[in-house]
């Protein structure tokens, strides 16, 4: 009530979010999360001019969908969040903190099929990649916007084709920026994936895309997610042509073959990795210049290995 009396004072909505963070994470304040966002929401959108306010906003809703998160609460967030918050983004374009946080919420809210949805009808991966583009560097940016492309290009709604074909670049920049990062190379990974899944990548992209994910596996073979990811997105361009399937066997850093057995012997015990190491082992087969060398490095031995640790599987 207070909030609402107020509405129009910056200090007075400033205090009340201080206060509402204070006790965000007490048991006693889960009935009351949806309406400490919508009343958050609605202070920052009356101050949207307000960088002081807009910062602490964004990281009292991190506060508040992490506590929902946490004990399984529905936060249902329409479309006008949605567009709130992507007018927050080109208010405040430039200031890289602020951004930071934006996306990392953008990223939350995004695992929700109806929000994915949203943010697809208010057009954010123009602004999504404009913010790639101008804060390449910073690591925790390029793990949020990831991981919105990756569920925007997944998710149900009719996005235009265009746009996710002009994420490919941006993406794959992403990836070779940040290659020794293992958690933004599995962001990236996965976008790439579902990029690959939606026919975005043109035949020009291929190979250089196959090479950053061997790359990604080179660099970070003892990370499980990532390994599956790459596996997956291989897998999804090996599909669509011989041209990453041939860059696969001929990498001048060395065979992808070589790779996926090693990642093998990282993860034999590791159900998920190894199913997607065999959906990917399934497109290699496809060619035979691959087959050829399959042979040459023994490859039979490793699948006679899977066969028999996997039977019931």
């Amino acid at each position: 009530e207070f909030m609402q009396a107020f509405w129009d004072v910056e200090e007075v909505q400033a205090k009340a979010m201080q206060r509402i963070a204070s006790f965000v994470r007490d048991e006693s304040a889960l009935p009351y999360l949806l309406t400490f966002m919508e009343l958050v929401t609605s202070a920052m959108k009356t101050h949207v001019d307000s960088l002081k306010l807009q910062m602490d906003g964004c990281s009292l809703l991190l506060e508040i969908l992490s506590q929902a998160l946490e004990q399984d609460v529905v936060m249902a967030l329409d479309e006008n969040v949605a567009s709130f918050l992507l007018e927050t983004v080109r208010k405040h374009s430039e200031n890289e903190e602020l951004l930071s946080l934006v996306c990392t919420l953008l990223m939350m809210i995004s695992a929700s099929e109806v929000a994915a949805e949203n943010l697809s009808k208010i057009g954010v991966i123009p602004d999504l990649l404009s913010i790639l583009r101008n804060f390449l560097h910073n690591e925790k940016i390029c793990l949020s916007c990831c991981g919105v492309l990756w569920s925007l290009a997944v998710s149900e709604s009719n996005i235009d084709q265009a746009l996710l074909k002009s994420a490919v670049p941006v993406t794959s920049a992403v990836l070779r920026e940040h290659v020794w990062n293992g958690t933004v190379t599995e962001s990236a990974c996965s976008a790439l994936w579902a990029l690959s899944l939606q026919g975005c990548l043109t035949e020009n992209e291929y190979e250089p895309t196959t090479a950053l994910l061997l790359d990604a596996l080179r660099m970070n073979p003892e990370r499980p997610v990532l390994v599956k990811n790459a596996c997956l997105a291989l897998a999804s361009l090996l599909r669509l042509s011989e041209i990453p399937a041939l860059r696969f066997i001929t990498d001048s850093k060395g065979s992808g073959i070589k790779l996926i057995k090693d990642a093998y012997h990282l993860h034999f015990d590791d159900l998920e990795v190894v199913q997607n190491i065999c959906m990917l082992i399934n497109e290699m087969v496809q060619y035979d210049d691959v087959v050829l060398d399959m042979l040459s490095q023994e490859m039979e031995e490793l699948l006679s290995e899977i066969k028999s640790s996997f039977t019931s599987s």
